[in-house]
Protein backbone atom coordinates (compact mmCIF):
# COMPACT_ATOMS: atom_id res chain seq x y z
CA UNK A 1 0.00 0.00 0.00
CA UNK A 2 2.57 2.66 -1.08
CA UNK A 3 0.79 5.09 -3.34
CA UNK A 4 -1.57 7.33 -1.05
CA UNK A 5 -3.63 9.99 -3.11
CA UNK A 6 -5.46 12.86 -1.20
CA UNK A 7 -9.20 14.43 -3.10
CA UNK A 8 -8.40 17.81 -2.85
CA UNK A 9 -11.75 20.23 -4.00
CA UNK A 10 -12.91 23.94 -3.94
CA UNK A 11 -13.29 24.21 -0.18
CA UNK A 12 -11.42 21.56 1.35
CA UNK A 13 -10.64 22.20 4.86
CA UNK A 14 -7.17 22.51 5.60
CA UNK A 15 -6.64 20.29 8.98
CA UNK A 16 -7.54 17.31 7.83
CA UNK A 17 -5.85 17.97 4.44
CA UNK A 18 -2.44 19.15 6.61
CA UNK A 19 -2.84 15.86 8.64
CA UNK A 20 -2.90 13.63 5.91
CA UNK A 21 0.34 15.67 4.11
CA UNK A 22 2.04 15.08 7.10
CA UNK A 23 1.33 11.51 7.54
CA UNK A 24 1.50 10.06 4.51
CA UNK A 25 3.94 12.77 2.41
CA UNK A 26 7.21 13.45 4.53
CA UNK A 27 9.76 10.31 5.05
CA UNK A 28 10.83 10.29 7.97
CA UNK A 29 12.88 7.22 7.60
CA UNK A 30 11.04 5.07 9.82
CA UNK A 31 10.31 2.55 6.90
CA UNK A 32 11.27 1.17 3.49
CA UNK A 33 9.16 2.17 0.83
CA UNK A 34 7.59 4.85 2.59
CA UNK A 35 4.43 6.25 1.18
CA UNK A 36 4.56 7.98 -2.29
CA UNK A 37 2.01 11.04 -2.00
CA UNK A 38 -0.44 12.66 -4.41
CA UNK A 39 -2.50 15.23 -4.23
CA UNK A 40 -5.34 15.34 -7.00
CA UNK A 41 -7.97 17.35 -7.55
CA UNK A 42 -8.73 20.98 -9.16
CA UNK A 43 -6.29 23.40 -10.12
CA UNK A 44 -6.52 26.58 -8.31
CA UNK A 45 -9.60 24.93 -5.46
CA UNK A 46 -9.51 27.44 -2.30
CA UNK A 47 -7.95 25.06 0.54
CA UNK A 48 -9.54 26.40 4.29
CA UNK A 49 -11.18 28.93 2.08
CA UNK A 50 -8.47 31.04 1.41
CA UNK A 51 -5.22 29.24 0.64
CA UNK A 52 -5.10 28.55 -3.47
CA UNK A 53 -3.53 25.52 -4.54
CA UNK A 54 -1.55 24.82 -7.29
CA UNK A 55 -2.39 20.91 -8.25
CA UNK A 56 -0.88 18.82 -10.97
CA UNK A 57 -3.24 15.71 -10.64
CA UNK A 58 -6.69 15.93 -11.89
CA UNK A 59 -9.22 13.92 -9.55
CA UNK A 60 -9.25 11.08 -12.24
CA UNK A 61 -5.64 10.11 -11.05
CA UNK A 62 -7.11 8.73 -7.87
CA UNK A 63 -7.79 5.14 -9.63
CA UNK A 64 -4.21 5.30 -9.23
CA UNK A 65 -3.46 5.14 -5.92
CA UNK A 66 -3.39 1.82 -3.13
CA UNK A 67 -4.99 4.13 -0.64
CA UNK A 68 -7.49 6.98 -1.30
CA UNK A 69 -7.62 9.84 1.63
CA UNK A 70 -11.04 12.11 0.97
CA UNK A 71 -10.60 14.94 3.60
CA UNK A 72 -13.75 16.97 4.59
CA UNK A 73 -15.44 18.91 2.78
CA UNK A 74 -16.08 22.52 3.21
CA UNK A 75 -20.01 22.79 2.34
CA UNK A 76 -22.35 19.82 2.96
CA UNK A 77 -25.02 21.24 0.90
CA UNK A 78 -23.13 20.36 -1.79
CA UNK A 79 -20.84 17.34 -2.64
CA UNK A 80 -18.92 17.35 -5.65
CA UNK A 81 -20.68 14.91 -8.19
CA UNK A 82 -16.85 14.73 -9.95
CA UNK A 83 -15.55 14.10 -7.02
CA UNK A 84 -17.88 10.88 -5.82
CA UNK A 85 -17.43 9.59 -9.46
CA UNK A 86 -13.61 9.86 -9.13
CA UNK A 87 -13.68 7.72 -5.28
CA UNK A 88 -16.21 5.00 -6.62
CA UNK A 89 -14.00 4.69 -9.43
CA UNK A 90 -10.90 4.50 -7.65
CA UNK A 91 -12.71 2.05 -4.98
CA UNK A 92 -13.92 -0.17 -7.90
CA UNK A 93 -10.22 -0.26 -9.39
CA UNK A 94 -9.14 -1.76 -5.83
CA UNK A 95 -8.20 1.68 -3.51
CA UNK A 96 -8.62 1.25 0.19
CA UNK A 97 -10.65 4.36 0.92
CA UNK A 98 -10.43 6.47 3.98
CA UNK A 99 -12.30 9.59 4.78
CA UNK A 100 -10.95 12.14 7.61
CA UNK A 101 -14.45 13.95 8.96
CA UNK A 102 -16.84 15.22 6.66
CA UNK A 103 -15.41 13.25 3.96
CA UNK A 104 -17.53 10.48 4.64
CA UNK A 105 -20.31 12.44 2.81
CA UNK A 106 -18.60 11.53 -0.32
CA UNK A 107 -17.88 8.32 0.52
CA UNK A 108 -21.90 7.51 1.30
CA UNK A 109 -22.78 9.77 -2.00
CA UNK A 110 -20.26 6.87 -3.74
CA UNK A 111 -22.44 3.75 -2.15
CA UNK A 112 -19.64 2.59 -0.68
CA UNK A 113 -20.98 2.82 3.01
CA UNK A 114 -24.15 1.34 2.21
CA UNK A 115 -24.73 -1.45 4.57
CA UNK A 116 -21.41 -1.01 6.60
CA UNK A 117 -20.56 0.86 9.62
CA UNK A 118 -19.51 4.05 9.49
CA UNK A 119 -18.78 7.59 11.41
CA UNK A 120 -18.20 11.17 11.24
CA UNK A 121 -17.96 14.39 13.45
CA UNK A 122 -20.67 13.96 16.21
CA UNK A 123 -22.19 17.16 15.12
CA UNK A 124 -23.33 15.77 11.60
CA UNK A 125 -23.80 11.70 12.51
CA UNK A 126 -27.74 12.46 12.41
CA UNK A 127 -27.39 14.54 9.08
CA UNK A 128 -25.26 11.47 7.72
CA UNK A 129 -27.87 9.12 9.01
CA UNK A 130 -31.08 10.52 7.29
CA UNK A 131 -29.32 12.12 4.01
CA UNK A 132 -28.09 7.94 3.63
CA UNK A 133 -30.30 5.38 5.71
CA UNK A 134 -28.69 2.26 4.49
CA UNK A 135 -25.34 3.24 6.31
CA UNK A 136 -24.84 2.16 10.04
CA UNK A 137 -23.66 5.63 11.55
CA UNK A 138 -22.36 5.31 14.68
CA UNK A 139 -22.01 8.70 16.45
CA UNK A 140 -19.78 7.05 19.33
CA UNK A 141 -16.32 6.12 18.18
CA UNK A 142 -13.11 7.94 16.75
CA UNK A 143 -12.97 6.34 13.14
CA UNK A 144 -14.00 2.92 11.74
CA UNK A 145 -11.86 0.47 10.09
CA UNK A 146 -14.11 -1.88 7.54
CA UNK A 147 -11.21 -3.53 5.69
CA UNK A 148 -11.43 -0.98 2.32
CA UNK A 149 -13.57 1.28 3.73
CA UNK A 150 -12.33 3.54 6.40
CA UNK A 151 -13.88 6.70 8.36
CA UNK A 152 -13.36 8.68 10.84
CA UNK A 153 -14.50 11.15 13.20
CA UNK A 154 -13.56 15.05 13.35
CA UNK A 155 -10.51 16.76 13.28
CA UNK A 156 -8.23 14.91 16.01
CA UNK A 157 -9.77 11.50 15.29
CA UNK A 158 -8.52 12.16 11.77
CA UNK A 159 -5.02 12.07 12.50
CA UNK A 160 -5.83 8.82 14.62
CA UNK A 161 -7.20 7.06 11.59
CA UNK A 162 -3.86 8.04 9.28
CA UNK A 163 -2.10 6.65 12.07
CA UNK A 164 -4.33 3.70 12.14
CA UNK A 165 -3.36 2.91 8.48
CA UNK A 166 0.66 3.09 9.31
CA UNK A 167 0.11 0.57 11.73
CA UNK A 168 -1.53 -1.86 9.48
CA UNK A 169 0.57 -1.03 6.68
CA UNK A 170 4.48 -0.56 8.40
CA UNK A 171 3.64 -2.23 12.30
CA UNK A 172 3.06 -0.93 15.59
CA UNK A 173 6.41 0.51 16.03
CA UNK A 174 6.69 2.56 13.09
CA UNK A 175 3.24 4.01 14.19
CA UNK A 176 4.34 4.80 17.50
CA UNK A 177 7.81 6.25 16.37
CA UNK A 178 6.07 8.65 14.01
CA UNK A 179 3.59 9.56 16.52
CA UNK A 180 6.52 10.35 19.03
CA UNK A 181 7.55 12.62 16.05
CA UNK A 182 4.70 14.40 15.63
CA UNK A 183 3.70 14.95 19.14
CA UNK A 184 0.68 13.22 19.20
CA UNK A 185 -0.86 10.07 20.95
CA UNK A 186 0.56 7.10 19.25
CA UNK A 187 -2.83 4.82 19.52
CA UNK A 188 -6.24 5.96 20.94
CA UNK A 189 -8.52 2.53 19.53
CA UNK A 190 -11.28 3.80 16.89
CA UNK A 191 -13.80 2.37 19.35
CA UNK A 192 -12.98 5.02 22.08
CA UNK A 193 -16.01 7.20 22.36
CA UNK A 194 -15.82 10.80 20.28
CA UNK A 195 -15.95 13.01 23.69
CA UNK A 196 -19.76 15.06 23.20
CA UNK A 197 -20.39 17.56 25.72
CA UNK A 198 -23.41 16.65 27.57
CA UNK A 199 -26.24 18.74 27.26
CA UNK A 200 -27.28 20.59 30.28
CA UNK A 201 -30.47 22.69 29.84
CA UNK A 202 -29.76 26.11 31.03
CA UNK A 203 -31.58 28.77 32.30
CA UNK A 204 -35.21 28.60 33.89
CA UNK A 205 -37.61 29.29 31.26
CA UNK A 206 -39.06 25.71 31.42
CA UNK A 207 -41.10 24.03 34.19
CA UNK A 208 -37.90 22.03 35.32
CA UNK A 209 -35.66 25.32 35.65
CA UNK A 210 -35.61 25.13 39.06
CA UNK A 211 -35.09 21.49 39.61
CA UNK A 212 -32.07 20.79 37.31
CA UNK A 213 -29.79 23.35 38.77
CA UNK A 214 -30.54 21.67 42.41
CA UNK A 215 -29.89 18.36 41.19
CA UNK A 216 -26.72 19.88 39.63
CA UNK A 217 -25.80 21.25 43.47
CA UNK A 218 -26.05 17.39 45.10
CA UNK A 219 -24.46 15.46 42.40
CA UNK A 220 -22.66 13.72 45.18
CA UNK A 221 -26.10 12.59 47.17
CA UNK A 222 -28.02 9.52 46.03
CA UNK A 223 -30.95 10.96 44.66
CA UNK A 224 -34.07 8.89 43.43
CA UNK A 225 -36.90 9.96 40.93
CA UNK A 226 -39.03 10.55 44.54
CA UNK A 227 -36.39 13.01 45.96
CA UNK A 228 -36.55 14.84 42.39
CA UNK A 229 -40.34 14.72 42.39
CA UNK A 230 -40.84 15.99 45.67
CA UNK A 231 -38.30 18.96 45.15
CA UNK A 232 -40.28 20.02 41.89
CA UNK A 233 -43.55 19.32 43.86
CA UNK A 234 -44.89 16.98 41.19
CA UNK A 235 -45.76 13.20 41.06
CA UNK A 236 -43.14 11.08 39.54
CA UNK A 237 -44.88 10.44 36.21
CA UNK A 238 -45.44 14.03 35.38
CA UNK A 239 -41.55 14.31 36.22
CA UNK A 240 -40.87 11.86 34.14
CA UNK A 241 -43.03 13.34 30.82
CA UNK A 242 -41.78 16.89 31.61
CA UNK A 243 -38.15 16.03 32.07
CA UNK A 244 -38.22 13.92 28.84
CA UNK A 245 -40.04 17.22 27.00
CA UNK A 246 -36.76 19.35 28.13
CA UNK A 247 -33.65 16.97 28.32
CA UNK A 248 -34.67 14.09 25.70
CA UNK A 249 -34.39 11.71 28.53
CA UNK A 250 -35.45 10.15 31.88
CA UNK A 251 -34.14 11.55 35.57
CA UNK A 252 -32.40 8.78 36.03
CA UNK A 253 -30.59 8.68 32.93
CA UNK A 254 -30.13 12.37 32.67
CA UNK A 255 -28.67 12.12 36.45
CA UNK A 256 -26.09 9.41 35.41
CA UNK A 257 -25.03 11.30 32.34
CA UNK A 258 -24.40 14.44 34.64
CA UNK A 259 -22.45 12.40 37.19
CA UNK A 260 -20.03 11.11 34.00
CA UNK A 261 -19.97 14.93 33.10
CA UNK A 262 -18.56 16.10 36.83
CA UNK A 263 -16.16 13.08 36.80
CA UNK A 264 -14.79 14.21 33.63
CA UNK A 265 -14.32 17.58 34.61
CA UNK A 266 -12.67 16.15 38.03
CA UNK A 267 -10.37 13.95 35.85
CA UNK A 268 -9.22 16.71 34.03
CA UNK A 269 -9.09 19.34 36.46
CA UNK A 270 -7.94 17.70 39.81
CA UNK A 271 -5.78 15.23 41.44
CA UNK A 272 -8.39 13.19 43.29
CA UNK A 273 -8.49 9.45 43.32
CA UNK A 274 -10.72 7.35 41.53
CA UNK A 275 -12.46 6.70 44.77
CA UNK A 276 -12.94 10.13 45.27
CA UNK A 277 -13.74 11.30 42.37
CA UNK A 278 -16.75 8.40 42.69
CA UNK A 279 -17.44 10.21 46.28
CA UNK A 280 -18.10 13.34 44.87
CA UNK A 281 -19.95 12.41 42.01
CA UNK A 282 -22.66 10.19 43.72
CA UNK A 283 -21.22 6.93 42.49
CA UNK A 284 -20.13 5.56 45.63
CA UNK A 285 -17.47 3.48 44.62
CA UNK A 286 -14.51 3.19 41.98
CA UNK A 287 -15.96 -0.06 40.67
CA UNK A 288 -19.21 1.65 40.14
CA UNK A 289 -17.45 4.58 38.43
CA UNK A 290 -15.29 3.04 36.10
CA UNK A 291 -17.93 0.84 35.02
CA UNK A 292 -20.24 3.40 34.04
CA UNK A 293 -17.68 5.67 32.75
CA UNK A 294 -16.56 3.01 30.59
CA UNK A 295 -20.34 2.25 29.19
CA UNK A 296 -21.07 6.11 28.28
CA UNK A 297 -17.29 7.11 26.74
CA UNK A 298 -15.80 3.54 25.69
CA UNK A 299 -12.81 3.85 27.98
CA UNK A 300 -11.60 3.91 31.65
CA UNK A 301 -11.50 6.82 33.83
CA UNK A 302 -7.46 6.16 34.17
CA UNK A 303 -6.90 6.48 30.63
CA UNK A 304 -9.29 9.40 30.23
CA UNK A 305 -7.24 11.17 32.53
CA UNK A 306 -4.20 10.18 30.81
CA UNK A 307 -5.61 11.71 27.41
CA UNK A 308 -6.57 15.05 29.03
CA UNK A 309 -4.06 15.48 31.81
CA UNK A 310 -0.67 13.95 30.97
Amino acid sequence: MTTVAVAVTDGTPLFELAAACEVFGVDRDLARPWYDLTVCGDDGARVGGWLTAGIRHGLDALAGAHTVIVPSIGDLSTVSPALVDAVRTAHAAGARVASLCTGAFVLAAAGLLDGRRATTHWAHTDLLQARHPAVRVNPDVLYIDEGDVLTSAGKAAGMDLCLHLVRADHGTAVANALARTLVVPPHRPGGQAQFIPAPVTHGRDHVLGALLPWALARLDRPLSVTDLARQAGMSARNLARHFHAVTGTSPLRWLLTQRVRHAQELLETTDLSIEQIAGRTGMGTSTTLRRHFTTHLGLPPEAYRRTFRP
